[in-house]
């Protein structure tokens, strides 16, 4: 079976193909997790230049076709490669690129398309007849959890009858360290030592974490909270909220923009992973903290129960709510272990690993041959 994973996503920084796989580990991740499971993958990137590079038994064909196969001027490229790689499925990372959904099934009439949300939007009303067209095309869709799917079949975004095949955005590379090697090199510290890693947005909800670590603080005396971020439009309030509450001044630490390879490290030192999302696709940070082994005290929205069996690894509180967090903080607290960490290991192992998400695509695969099959008959 050979299935072709499509971004139309564009690198904004132009890099090389070398640089740019390195920077989007978690494209490279999602396109190996189905060669674990004998699934010849390729994968099609929009980018400024023509190109391509293998690595890991992944082909990487570097296209400016894939930016908008709906261009008459760039359509005869995608479909020569396209025709040249002869897949048998075709992996869309989006739900939105209509046009571009539709271009390929015109192109491609005779192969099934399967289509991966990342936390995709309901269009708005204007957009949604040629979303509900291009959608109409796909013989598969993927979400982290089917409860993701239940706002778009009601908004009769996706036909009733559509599989949805329940499998997160992404795996993780990461394993399980020694925890007081990590400490001595990272530097952290705490009891509970609790590591955030995500945007400062109004999403990721940082203040209210501050605000349940602040009601938490005086059971918790020892507690150290450890933010990684990128993105930080609620810098300034976060700083601010810090620097007023003595009980947050000495024990939050903005750390902000961390490689890659060290958040593998901050993960192995802390005890705890924490985050005050409202809404995610999946959750690439959260499944990086249960490949290291970390307690997730997480909010309860759909991706993050899916992640975390419902919950029972960890605990799951309410988006908003500080009071829950703090409750949530202080029934974990100490409960952080080497076999703890093993428990959610093997959780991870059996559910999130790169071997299991390529089962679960391999299958999704197949039932989407199938069923293309089936309808083509």
């Amino acid at each position: 079976m050979h299935a072709v994973h499509i971004n139309f996503v564009s690198d904004p920084l132009r890099r090389p193909p070398s640089e740019l796989l390195h920077a989007w580990w978690a494209l490279v991740d999602i396109a190996e997790a189905p060669t674990t499971s004998g699934v010849r993958v390729s994968v099609v990137v929009a980018a400024a230049a023509r190109d391509t590079l293998t690595q890991n038994n992944v082909t990487y064909h570097f296209l400016p076709a894939a930016a908008a196969p709906f261009d008459t001027r760039l359509r005869p490229a995608l479909a020569e490669l396209l025709n040249a790689l002869d897949p048998d499925v075709l992996h869309v990372h989006g739900l939105g690129f209509t046009r571009h959904i539709a271009a390929l099934a015109e192109l491609m009439p005779h192969v099934p398309i399967v289509l991966q949300d990342h936390a995709d939007r309901l269009p708005r009303f204007w957009r949604r007849g040629a979303w509900r067209r291009a959608a109409a095309s796909a013989a598969g869709v993927l979400f982290c959890t089917e409860e993701q799917a239940t706002p778009f079949k009601r908004a009769n975004l996706l036909k009733s009858d559509v599989p949805i095949h329940a499998i997160p955005e992404s795996t993780s590379r990461f394993t399980l360290g020694e925890q007081a090697g990590a400490r001595s090199s990272t530097g952290i510290y705490g009891a509970p030592c609790v590591l955030w890693v995500g945007h400062l947005n109004r999403n990721k909800d940082p203040l209210t974490v501050l605000d349940g670590v602040s009601l938490v603080a005086r059971q918790l005396p020892d507690l150290h909270l450890w933010c990684c971020y990128g993105n930080a439009p609620l810098l300034r309030a976060v700083s601010d909220r810090v620097s007023r509450d003595p009980a947050l001044t000495d024990r939050v630490h903005l750390l902000g923009k961390v490689t890659h390879d060290d958040i593998q490290a901050l993960m192995r030192a802390a005890d705890m992973f924490v985050l005050g999302s409202h809404r995610e696709g999946s959750g690439f940070s959260l499944i990086e903290a249960l490949a290291c082994g970390l307690v997730p005290v997480v909010t309860d929205i759909p991706s993050f129960r899916s992640l975390t069996g419902d919950g029972t690894i960890g605990r799951l509180w309410q988006c908003g709510n500080a009071s829950q967090l703090a409750s949530a903080l202080l029934a974990m607290a100490g409960t952080a272990s080497p076999n703890r960490r093993m428990l959610i290991r093997s959780h991870f192992d059996r559910h999130l690993s790169m071997a299991a998400v390529g089962r679960r695509l391999a299958s999704a695969y197949r039932q989407s041959i199938d069923r293309h099959r089936a309808r083509a008959g």
